[in-house]
C-alpha cells in the first residue's frame, strides 16, 4: 500500500484502543495517540532509503515490530518507575503496544497487495498475501484512509462521551 493505505489501516486497529484511551482517560488525548500511530505508520518503508536493505525485507518483519516494541517500551519503563512498579509495567506494555501494533498494521496493509510479505524471513521464508488491490491502487489506498479515519474519529467521540 502506499502512505494513505498505511495511516488508514493504522487507525483502524487503533481505533479500539482509541476508545479506551478516550473513556479512561481523554478524548484528546486519544487523539494524540491517534495522531502518533499515523505518523509511524509508514517506519518500515524507510527501506527504500537505506542502502543495502531489500524493500519489504527485514523491515517488514515480526521481528522488526518486536524491535520497534521493545524501543518504545523502554521509555515506557522508565517513565512509569518513577511512580511505581505498576505503572512501569502499564507504560511499558502501552509503549511495546504502540511500537509493535502500528508496525503490525503496516505489514497487513502490505498482506494485502499481490506482493505480499515474508513476516518470519530469514526464519521462515513462506510469503502471505491477500492478493486483494495492488499497493498502488488510488481507490483502495483512499477507501482505506477514509475507513480508518471514521473508525478512529467514531470511537474518540464515543470514548470521550462515556461517563468517567
Amino acid at each position: 500500500m502506499y502512505r494513505n493505505g498505511h495511516v488508514g489501516v493504522s487507525l483502524l486497529l487503533y481505533a479500539p484502543f482509541g476508545f479506551l484511551v478516550a473513556a479512561l482517560v481523554s478524548a484528546e488525548t486519544g487523539a494524540v495517540g491517534a495522531l502518533a500511530v499515523a505518523s509511524m505508520a509508514t517506519v518500515p518503508d524507510l527501506d527504500v532509503r537505506v542502502p543495502l536493505v531489500k524493500h519489504r525485507g527485514i523491515t517488514h518483519t515480526v521481528w522488526f515490530a518486536l524491535l520497534v516494541g521493545a524501543a518504545f517500551e523502554v521509555p515506557g519503563l522508565a517513565l512509569g518507575v518513577q511512580t511505581g512498579i505498576g505503572d512501569a509495567l502499564l507504560f511499558g506494555g502501552v509503549g511495546f503496544l504502540f511500537g509493535a501494533g502500528t508496525i503490525a498494521s503496516h505489514l497487513l496493509a502490505d498482506a494485502l497487495t499481490p506482493m505480499g510479505i515474508r513476516p518470519y524471513a530469514p526464519v521462515r521464508d513462506t510469503e502471505y498475501t491477500l492478493d486483494l488491490v495492488t499497493a498502488a491502487n488510488p481507490v483502495a489506498n483512499y477507501a482505506l484512509l477514509g475507513l480508518g479515519g471514521v473508525a478512529a474519529a467514531v470511537a474518540l467521540v464515543a470514548g470521550g462521551a462515556l461517563p468517567v
